[in-house]
């Protein structure tokens, strides 16, 4: 069960390839997203010096008053995944036309894991299609549902 969601990521990409990662979070952080308090909308991964960090993410302190001064919603997490699969990251950072995007942040465990996507952005046309293709199952749906 996901605590947050990024829900238009299968809207607005063609998913190629999902990676799970650990994020480096701090206490009351973790707290939040337990609580289902956050939001992935707009956030991306970067791959920078042999490490990927998850960026645009904003993750409010669980309790305003107990989180330090300097705290910012919106900083940099460091993610936790091996070097090989950094490395994958980092190239398909490199190749024109695609992006890696969080999808989710869910529990494993006593874990909060962080779902990523390998993604390529889709044209008003696909867009279109998987419009037209929702409602026709949904219209399909409801005469199966009346009969």
């Amino acid at each position: 069960m996901a605590l947050i969601e990024n829900s238009r990521v299968g809207f607005d990409y063609i998913i190629l390839e999902e990676l799970e990662a650990g994020i480096e979070l701090h206490g009351y952080e973790v707290k939040s997203l337990r609580a289902g308090r956050g939001s992935l909308k707009g956030a991306r991964v970067v791959a920078r010096g042999g490490e990927a960090y998850l960026v645009g993410a904003s993750i409010p302190a669980w309790q305003k008053a107990n989180a330090p001064k300097s705290y910012d919603p919106g900083r940099a997490r460091r993610l936790l995944l091996s070097k090989k699969e950094i490395a994958n990251v980092a190239s398909a950072e490199g190749q024109g036309g695609l992006t890696i995007v969080p999808v989710e942040v869910y529990n494993s465990n006593r874990n909060l894991k962080l779902k990523l996507a390998i993604v390529r952005g889709k044209k008003k046309e696909d867009k279109r299609q998987s419009i037209r293709a929702r409602e026709e199952k949904r219209r399909i749906e409801r005469t199966l549902k009346h009969a």
